[in-house]
């Protein structure tokens, strides 16, 4: 905006008056200006001046816009209405009953959403993860899936695939722990499921997000992550992690950064602390130690 007078594009803007002002002319470029600002009056007695409703949330079955037309013979002071603005009413009434969800959905999405949230507050899931969950579990019951199955192993199985997809993937094991009633077995049959009807793009973990888990557990110290984060990245380099199990790699990085630090830790700690056999981290372990015989790590 340029004042039309001089052409000076410095103009002020007086928020009390809703005036815009050229400072070199004096010019009144715009008055009574449109303020497009939150209105921060208080028209009732509570000290709430807010007037935004609550957000739009995927967590709710009719994610939180729920219209109820009540009483259509009176209005809002109890007199009663015409004729014609009564059959309105009840035209707008049985239009709205028809456009909800069906009841069994309603049920469904509910008891749904009552299992999203143990998953939540069990495995400490953020906002974001839960969200996604359900979107990804309204898609299963839009196509079908939830039909002849539990609502629970669809509801699991959608979590382990968010957890996933936003880049924060829990165990099976987590899961399991974290809702006994449904077995890692069922979630994975779910999850393929899933996987297979939704057409759904996972990205491959990196191993490098369960360094830290398992060393908590573990009780090991930071340099010995930092070491095996470099094992990893040029584990990674060399293609030595292409088709293997990333919490296994994981685990295998850490015990072979614990033999150079020389620190007394052995396969079966580790492998407890990172929920695979000992078996799993002795593999993975020859197969670092196979790629890095050659070409030893840069230090």
């Amino acid at each position: 905006m340029i004042c039309p007078e001089c052409g000076n594009d410095v103009l002020i803007h007086d928020p009390r008056t809703g005036e815009i002002t050229c400072p070199s002319c004096g010019y009144v470029v715009q008055e009574r200006g449109v303020d497009r600002g939150p209105e921060w009056r208080n028209l009732d007695d509570e000290e709430d001046r807010s007037r935004a409703g609550a957000p739009l949330s995927i967590m709710y079955r009719d994610h939180g816009l729920s219209t109820i037309i009540d009483r259509i013979d009176e209005d809002a002071a109890g007199r009663r209405l015409p004729k014609e603005v009564r059959e309105k009413l009840l035209r707008l009434k049985k239009l709205d009953a028809t456009s909800q969800v069906s009841a069994s959905e309603a049920r469904n999405l509910q008891q749904a959403v009552n299992i999203l949230q143990i998953y939540v507050d069990k495995l400490r899931l953020s906002q974001t993860i839960a969200e996604a969950a359900m979107l990804i579990y309204r898609k299963a019951l839009k196509a079908g899936l939830v039909r002849g199955r539990s609502i629970r192993s669809i509801m699991a199985a959608a979590v382990y695939a968010a957890c996933r997809l936003m880049g924060a993937p829990r165990d099976l094991r987590e899961l399991e722990k974290a809702y006994p009633i449904v077995k890692r077995k069922t979630i994975a049959q779910g999850y393929r499921l899933l996987l297979k009807h939704l057409n759904i793009k996972v990205p491959v973990a990196d191993p490098a997000i369960y360094l830290n888990k398992i060393a908590s557990k573990v009780g090991l110290d930071e340099g010995t992550v930092q070491e095996a984060l470099k094992i990893l990245e040029e584990a990674h380099k060399r293609g030595a992690t292409i088709g293997k199990d990333p919490v296994g790699m994981a685990a295998a990085a850490l015990y072979m950064a614990c033999q150079e630090r020389n620190q007394p830790v052995t396969q079966k700690d580790i492998a407890r602390a990172a929920g695979v056999t000992e078996v799993t981290v002795r593999n993975r372990f020859k197969g670092l130690k196979e790629v890095f015989e050659g070409q030893p790590l840069a230090s």
